[in-house]
């Protein structure tokens, strides 16, 4: 049963005597206390009574809802839109993203080396002249990946300032939908808070090209806003934490921005900021296909509004086999360090990452995370990317044998994996494995990992709703085969 706050502090006024009273001890107490105490038990009773009749229930779900494997192979089903061979169901089609990590011959899948392409351009060379520039990339990249275009350094300045102007949130808005309502998990206070914006917008439902790019762009630019405040308030009211409220400068870019936001002391290094960029930048787009992207096209399918589309994606991010992975790189990452003594030792860590292949460590599923993708085979270019710039902040903060023991695990883990399971299949370390290292270097939070992976995407979600506004024009509508028996009726006297 979950208590209030107000809840939870009277009963640890009582807790002395109610540990007394366990113990035996003759020990008295006043009306009023007996009176909110038997509140407080009827309620428990009430939840206790609720609690079983839904488990009840739960259990009823689950035994009439089974479908026996066999069924999807019998018809084909595409389990996970997925053929056979792992590659994507072809459903869509689109020019803001490319995925490459494979080519297929003769109907087999032939691994390649891997490429992120934004709009045809490869990512690497957008990252490489951002630097060669000393810019900061992101803001180009979410020109690029709305426009179809490379700005010319005079647009791109002016795109920078239309970002900067729309930063802060709508008037009353940080403590009527962030403070009064806090969350737990900031991934849902941002899907709350985009859903509430709707109702600051002044015409939410006009879906005219002009408007719905207006509300993108707002919402680009204040998602590190949202995420920043969320976690300052749930750092006051769920961690017993100070809350530091903070404006977000127009001039900044949205790393300083963030950094800014997150930390008491607004500071951050010119290099914590551009490798925060360069995060961003790998996270901004992944192709149609991927889960958040493919429920934004779905949803805006559907010819709803920009807050209801966007808010669908964040719900679809914030799930564990999406946006969530990374923080389970630092769990095992966690684990690891506990129990190898001698990082440096190959064989040492490569011992105990049979044990965690072979479900002896760990959490015992046999997974070692952060390895493997759906379509990047010989490697992620994200993850080398990542891996490339992090050397230089892991010697600025002291990390270099930690970041060496995150290099031993990328080459040892794929041939530990093929001794454990005999897969064929070349498997590479994905983005996940490095980026919540870098984060962590970054001194930010496990719980705004998903987050800042929202703060970067929002930018290819809006490219997508946008695409899908503009050349898709039919509802989706897969199909699901029926494969329950039609029943006569009973009337309930005879069930």
């Amino acid at each position: 049963m979950a208590l209030s706050e107000q809840e939870r502090q009277y009963l640890e006024s009582l807790s002395s005597k109610i540990s007394s009273t366990i113990q035996g001890a003759d020990v008295s107490f006043t009306e009023e206390e007996q009176r909110r105490l038997e509140l407080l038990g009827n309620r428990f009773d009430k939840k206790m009574s609720e609690k079983l009749l839904v488990e009840k229930l739960a259990s009823i779900a689950k035994d009439n809802d089974p479908i026996p494997a066999e069924l999807y192979t019998k018809y084909d089903v595409k389990r996970g839109l997925r053929n056979a061979n792992g590659t994507g169901v072809l459903v869509g089609l689109t020019r803001i993203g490319d995925v490459v990590g494979y080519e297929i011959k003769d109907d087999k899948k032939i691994a390649v080396p891997g490429k992120l392409l934004y709009r045809g351009y490869d990512v690497a060379d957008l990252i490489t002249d951002a630097e060669s520039h000393n810019q900061f990339g992101y803001e180009q990249c979410v020109y690029l990946l709305l426009f179809g275009k490379l700005p010319t350094q005079g647009e791109l300045d002016e795109f920078k300032r239309l970002l900067g102007s729309m930063r802060n949130l709508p008037q009353n808005f940080t403590e009527d939908m962030i403070m009064k309502a806090p969350s737990r998990d900031i991934m849902n206070k941002l899907a709350r808070g985009v859903l509430a914006s709707y109702s600051y917008d002044a015409d939410p439902e006009d879906r005219s090209l002009q408007n719905v790019l207006r509300q993108c762009l707002e919402l680009i630019s204040r998602f590190g806003t949202l995420v920043a405040y969320a976690y300052q308030a749930k750092r006051r009211f769920y961690d017993g934490k100070s809350m530091y409220i903070h404006n977000p400068l127009a001039e900044l870019s949205t790393a300083e921005n963030l950094l800014r936001l997150i930390r008491s002391d607004k500071s951050c290094s010119p290099l914590e900021a551009k490798l925060l960029d360069l995060a961003l930048i790998l996270h901004a787009e992944h192709g149609g296909g991927n889960n958040s992207s493919l429920t934004i096209h779905v949803v805006s399918s559907a010819d709803t509004d920009t807050y209801s589309a966007v808010g669908a994606a964040v719900g679809s991010l914030k799930g564990r086999r999406h946006g969530g992975a990374n923080i389970r790189v630092m769990e095992m990452m966690d684990d690891i360090k506990a129990n190898v003594k001698d990082w440096s030792n190959e064989k040492e860590v490569t011992e105990y990452l049979r044990k965690i292949a072979g479900k002896q460590a760990f959490d015992r599923t046999g997974l070692i995370y952060g390895l493997g993708h759906a379509v990047y085979t010989i490697n992620d270019p994200r993850a080398t990317i990542l891996r490339d710039h992090a050397e230089s902040l892991a010697k600025e903060k002291g990390l270099l044998e930690e970041f060496n023991l995150y290099k031993s695990i990328e080459r040892i883990a794929p041939n530990v994996l093929y001794e454990a399971h005999g897969d064929g299949k070349k498997i590479c370390a994905n983005v996940d494995f490095y980026s919540g290292f870098i984060y962590t270097m970054l001194n930010i939070p496990r719980e705004l990992f998903t987050p800042m992976f929202a703060v970067a995407r929002i930018a290819g979600w809006s490219a997508h709703r946008i695409e899908e506004i503009i050349a898709g024009g039919r509802i989706y509508r897969p199909a699901y085969k029926n494969v329950g028996e039609e029943r006569e009726y009973i009337p309930i006297e005879k069930r």
